[in-house]
């Protein structure tokens, strides 16, 4: 068990060697929001909320649920 926790330092790594994480997914856009909106189907899905009405508000939407969406996946959590 010890063998597990121990750490072993790296010493000889130069600052610039040191690469900034980048996110693997980049933000969501809103047009993507968009694109995925004109696919919906016409039946509701689990929210029940209708496919139409979404459709129909889509231009004032879009660029709130990338937010929306962008927000989650930065704080990985809804609330």
């Amino acid at each position: 068990m010890s063998q597990l926790l121990n750490v072993h330092v790296v010493s000889n790594v130069s600052p610039t060697e040191i690469h900034p994480i980048e996110p693997l997914v980049p933000e969501l856009s809103a047009f993507e929001v968009e694109v995925a909106i004109e696919k919906l189907q016409r039946s509701p899905g689990i929210d029940q909320v209708p496919a139409e009405l979404i459709k129909a508000r889509h231009r004032t939407i879009c660029s709130d649920i990338s937010k929306l969406f962008n927000s989650i996946w930065k704080k990985r959590r809804i609330a």
